[in-house]
Parts: structure tokens; C-alpha cells; sequence
């Protein structure tokens, strides 16, 4: 049987040609676009309400800077601040922790050693101690954040721009502004009462001259 179609005449009805874009016979009909939903409009006082809120400014402790309507508070985020008879308390530990086994070295060396009565003495004492509290309490500062004093009344030095152990020159630069200008006479012993009585007054961070100098906070140390 043959499969060949007849020509079609002049007078027999043509296939539909498929315009431009149409589909051909056979073909599925694409969709059409869909128009868009109007969306319903949000009154004045919602119209940011889905934008994120600007950062806030982060505490050098992990906290946020501004209280309420944004007040600035310098000590948002920090741990609280040592109490100041605690300071107190750790530096006379600490004191005696150096100071009795200065003294009963330098009985042995000197044998009949009275520094009350012998200003040589007396100097040659208080230099070796200077220099004995320097290299411990640099040593603690800076490896531990705390001497055995601060560790015993449960406070700490910290960085003020971040809370972190002064480890380094910071340690350092805070123990040699407390312990060697005892080694200057006369002038050496008023800079040391200076010294530590300017927490009494500071504000906001009750800060010693030693503080400012290494820029050092002491706080608490959560129990």
C-alpha cells in the first residue's frame, strides 16, 4: 500500500501555520505570567518594621555599651569592681608574703640588722624589697592576672579595653609604677601614698596612678 499523500489543490483548505510564539499542534501551551498581587500597604509606623535593628557597640567585657535611649555607661559589661578594703586586705598578704622572708634574709647576711636604728640598714632593706615585690608581683600579673593576695580576697587586674590577663609589658609597667619608686628617697615613699590612695577618688573606675600608667582595671572574680 503506498503512504504518499495526494497534493493538495488550489481549492483544498490548508494546514494552520503556527504564528510566531504559538505553540504547534501537539505541543503544551506555555503558562501565562500571572499578575502580581497588590501588596497591602503597612501604616507610617510599620514601615521599618522589618528592617534589622542597627549593631550595637560591643564592651571590651562582652557586653553592650548605652542604656536606655543610648546613654553611654563606661562600665556596661564589665564584672564589677574590686571593693576597695579587698585591694587593701591582698596588698598586706602580699606585703608579708615578701616582706618576712626579706627581713629574715637579711638577718642571716647582715647578723646584728636593726634598720630602725641604722638608715644603711634601713635603705639597703627597702631596695631588696622593692625589687623582690617588683619581680613577684610582675610575675603573677602577668602569668596569672592576680598575686597570691588577689587570688586570696577573690579579685583580679584586667586589661580595660578587654578584660585579659596584663600579660607582657602591661604586667610589668603596672608593678614597676607600684614597687620601685619606694627606691627614690623622700619623694619615692609620698609618690607610693599617691599612689594607691587615688582609687579612693577615681571615677568611674576607682583606678590607682599604677592603673592609669599600665591602663588596668581590678574587679571580682565571680565565685
Amino acid at each position: 500500500m503506498s503512504t504518499d499523500q495526494p497534493t493538495p489543490g488550489p481549492d483544498d483548505p490548508r494546514p494552520h501555520e503556527p504564528r510566531d510564539g504559538e505553540p504547534r499542534p501537539g505541543e503544551p501551551r506555555p503558562e501565562e505570567p500571572r499578575p502580581e498581587e497588590p501588596r497591602p500597604e503597612q501604616p507610617e509606623g510599620d514601615r521599618f518594621a522589618g528592617r534589622q535593628p542597627p549593631p550595637s557597640y560591643g564592651s571590651p567585657y562582652g557586653g553592650t555599651y548605652g542604656g536606655e535611649h543610648g546613654a553611654a555607661d563606661p562600665l556596661a559589661g564589665m564584672p564589677p569592681l574590686a571593693n576597695r578594703g579587698r585591694r587593701l586586705v591582698a596588698r598586706i598578704v602580699d606585703a608579708l608574703i615578701i616582706g618576712i622572708p626579706v627581713g629574715l634574709v637579711m638577718a642571716v647576711l647582715v647578723g646584728d640588722y636593726d634598720p630602725v636604728n641604722n638608715n644603711n640598714e634601713a635603705t639597703a632593706m627597702t631596695i631588696v624589697y622593692a625589687l623582690v615585690y617588683f619581680v613577684y608581683e610582675g610575675l603573677m600579673l602577668t602569668k596569672y592576672g592576680q598575686t597570691v593576695g588577689k587570688k586570696v580576697m577573690r579579685i583580679r587586674v584586667a586589661m580595660l579595653e578587654n578584660g585579659e590577663i596584663p600579660a607582657g609589658q602591661p604586667g610589668w609597667l603596672r608593678a614597676g609604677t607600684y614597687a620601685l619608686p619606694e627606691i627614690v628617697p623622700c619623694c619615692g615613699f609620698i609618690f607610693w601614698l599617691v599612689n594607691v590612695l587615688w582609687c579612693t577618688w577615681d571615677r568611674p573606675f576607682h583606678q590607682c596612678l599604677h592603673d592609669k600608667v599600665a591602663k588596668t582595671v581590678v574587679v571580682s572574680v565571680p565565685s
